[in-house]
């Protein structure tokens, strides 16, 4: 990772770090300035259905790269990194069911594995920023918005929910339509409930029992949708991030978007 043909970067170091498990904590937050994907990796056999799945979902799922069956290395948007040890956590799901996470998945890797790198809304955090919408918390819900099915793929589209003011919602819908590769604008703002989102049974971040007072919550499509996907279709395996540990490419943030 640091060699001549991939000289070192910031975000090379981290991936480092995580192939030799010193980091295994979330990626949300850090390394700013650059693409962050969320991962599904599936065996060849059901890649197909699955690409479709995402060609038909581009909102929760807009692919930045897919991986040959048995390379684990993403050739275009990290060269030299390697997906089987280059995130910080991983989710396993065996017929439906999530097991426990590991922070390496070398035994888990078949010859026919194939690997979709998916857009993460957590690209367009530090652009939000910079636009002065504060970093904030930053929820996973499912919603009753059903997906469109592909094969055996199907299941309701999961949302990131994030809480500011009016203002501030309107220079994020405006700004993260920029960023289609990263789920672009939100596709909800205001009642909860209009979409069935249970506010009370977040699949990331704490139970929500009220807002605080001035502030909206606006909604984007999440690319932990797959991995509900995986829970409808009882895939034999499906290899995903674990929520809020994104793998880091090379690619620059503000370069995969619109002007």
């Amino acid at each position: 990772m640091t060699t001549d043909a991939f000289p070192t970067s910031p975000v090379r170091e981290a991936r480092l770090k995580m192939r030799q498990g010193q980091w295994t904590g979330p990626t949300k937050h850090t390394l700013p300035g650059y693409v962050k994907c969320n991962l599904v990796v599936l065996p060849r056999s059901d890649a197909y259905d699955f690409l479709v799945y995402c060609q038909r979902n581009p909102k929760p799922c807009p692919l930045i790269e897919v991986t040959d069956p048995g390379d684990p290395k993403p050739r275009i948007s990290a060269p030299g990194a390697d997906l089987r040890t280059d995130l910080p956590r991983y989710a396993i799901y065996r017929s439906g069911v999530r097991q426990e996470d590991v922070t390496d998945i070398c035994h888990l890797w078949r010859d026919d594995s194939v690997a979709f790198l998916i857009g993460s809304g957590m690209t367009f955090d530090d652009a939000l920023e910079r636009a002065g919408v504060p970093k904030t918390t930053t929820w996973a819900l499912t919603t009753t918005i059903p997906t469109v099915s592909a094969g055996r793929f199907a299941g309701p589209m999961v949302v990131t929910m994030r809480c500011m003011t009016p203002a501030q919602a309107v220079i994020a819908c405006q700004l993260t339509g920029r960023f289609p590769f990263h789920h672009g604008a939100p596709i909800h703002m205001g009642d909860p409930a209009a979409i069935g989102v249970d506010l009370e049974h977040p699949l990331f971040g704490e139970p929500v029992t009220e807002f605080p007072q001035g502030v909206v919550p606006v909604f984007w499509a999440c690319g932990v949708t797959p991995q509900q996907a995986a829970i409808h279709s009882k895939v034999e395996l499906m290899i995903a991030h674990a929520p809020g540990h994104a793998f880091v490419t090379d690619l620059l943030a503000d370069r995969v978007c619109l002007p």
